[in-house]
């Protein structure tokens, strides 16, 4: 049997879920004030940036509206960062898995360009969080490497991960 978007989508993003986890975890607590430059967040602000991903785009895609004026702040740990994305990854599955399949297919209102908002398809919404996490997770393997952490494997070996 084929599998469908929602699936697949579900599939893909619990395998993310894992990597980007093991990076947080593998981020000395000690360090979340490191900024590799002026213009960067800092490392708590782009570790609580995954879980206002889970909670923002792909519960916002959920309910069809995000709030981008609303956004709660960092908590004031990294494990309390942990947690957090940890209890949001797994109520957001919950929704998604218990959302119909055609709800995929539905539009709601997204960026479409800078300061530009349209009609986008939820699943796109979704996969756009998924990749998005992607791509904030790459910053972070950076700032990792910068607070002296050791980078796990992301898709492959890691100078301080060798497969052989």
């Amino acid at each position: 049997m084929q599998m469908s978007e929602k699936e697949m989508f579900i599939q893909t993003w619990e395998r993310e879920f894992q990597t980007t986890l093991k990076l947080l975890k593998e981020y000395p607590a000690h360090k979340l004030e490191l900024k590799p430059a002026e213009k960067s967040r800092s490392a708590k602000d782009l570790a609580w940036t995954f879980v206002l991903e889970e909670n923002a785009l792909v519960g916002g895609a959920i309910k069809g509206n995000i709030d981008f004026q609303n956004m709660p702040k960092p908590p004031g740990t990294l494990q309390e960062i942990i947690s957090k994305y940890e209890q949001s990854h797994q109520e957001n599955v919950q929704k998604v898995k218990n959302l119909p399949d055609d709800e995929f297919n539905k539009t709601m209102k997204f960026f479409t360009g800078p300061k530009q908002m349209g009609d986008v398809r939820k699943g796109d919404v979704f996969w756009t969080g998924v990749m998005d996490t992607v791509h904030h997770r790459g910053q972070f393997s950076v700032y990792l490497r910068m607070a002296g952490a050791k980078v796990p494997s992301i898709y492959g070996p890691s100078a301080d991960e060798p497969w052989m």
